[in-house]
């Protein structure tokens, strides 16, 4: 999906120039969040300056593309759900951040899985766009922006990086270090792979945004591990392992009291538990979608979690 090419990106709107350039290499591949990264950039560039005449030229252009890709995607339930897109652009920013964990943890170090933590943090601000963001999101950008910054610095300065979380309780980044990441990233960013080629073992699993296992050495809220997938065997494409999680008797049999009384939210977070599950079930995840069909069961049942 080819976007008309913008202005020249005025001086103001520098923070988010990694947000448009994400969203031009996702172009082809993931279109959805390839919009959502400019939907992003639309909003928060409304915010910095929309008065200036650079500014609103390009704000203006960048509207334009918007349009055009609403149009072309109109009939995507991710596009005009917006639940349904906030569990796509979710399941994405975890995928590439689970990428990068596992490789950071198996000691490879390489510009593909730094581009990937620095990725991971730049789509969970575009998740900003549906509302506040999760602790847990919160958390996974702190840590990718961290990883990728030191990473990239340890490479740059021929040491080898520690894998894990490890020496990041001493350091003091937060959201106002952003610059930090910025400053040090750009040009190692803008010299990474841009092709839409994902890397190869990227995980095709266990990335949704519900129930994610901490890992055992990750700070709070880190996703464990996900294995390599098993590739290609007898040039035949095998199915990868998954363990399913036992069903609860009770659910079968389950039927709504009378008395039980849901509330809008209630409601809401079921359809939210769906929606998980569905997207879930985009990337072969059975585990992950059993789990949060029988969540929305039990709350539509009970009303309770």
């Amino acid at each position: 999906m080819a976007a008309a090419a913008l202005p020249v990106l005025p001086p103001q709107f520098k923070s988010i120039q990694h947000h448009l350039r994400t969203g031009q290499e996702l172009d082809k591949r993931e279109p959805v969040v390839a919009y959502y990264c400019r939907l992003y950039a639309m909003q928060t560039g409304m915010k910095l300056d929309s008065k200036t005449p650079e500014c609103r030229k390009f704000l203006s252009k960048l509207m334009d593309q918007l349009e055009t890709m609403k149009k072309q995607l109109g009939d995507n339930e991710a596009i005009t759900q917006e639940i349904v897109g906030c569990a796509h652009v979710e399941n994405y920013a975890l995928k590439m951040f689970l990428y990068a964990d596992n490789e950071d943890r198996a000691g490879r170090f390489h510009k593909n899985m730094i581009k990937s933590f620095y990725t991971a943090s730049l789509l969970i601000d575009v998740l900003t766009v549906f509302g506040e963001l999760t602790e847990e999101n919160v958390q996974h950008r702190k840590y990718s922006r961290w990883k990728a910054a030191y990473i990239h610095n340890c490479l740059r300065n021929g040491e080898t990086p520690q894998p894990g979380p490890i020496g990041m309780e001493g350091e003091d980044y937060d959201d106002d270090d952003r610059e930090v990441g910025l400053s040090v990233l750009p040009g190692q960013v803008s010299q990474l792979s841009t092709s839409t080629a994902e890397p190869s073992d990227m995980p095709t699993s266990n990335y949704t945004g519900i129930h994610i296992p901490p890992g055992a050495h990750a700070p709070a809220n880190t996703p464990a591990e996900v294995p390599h997938s098993t590739g290609v065997a007898n040039n035949t494409i095998q199915p990868t392992p998954q363990n399913i999680p036992a069903v609860d008797p009770s659910l079968y049999s389950a039927q709504s009291a009378g008395e039980v009384r849901l509330t809008p939210e209630d409601f809401a977070r079921a359809q939210k538990y769906c929606k998980y599950a569905g997207s879930a079930l985009q990337y072969e995840d059975v585990s992950t979608a059993v789990q949060n069909l029988q969540k929305a069961l039990k709350l539509l049942t009970t009303g309770r979690e």
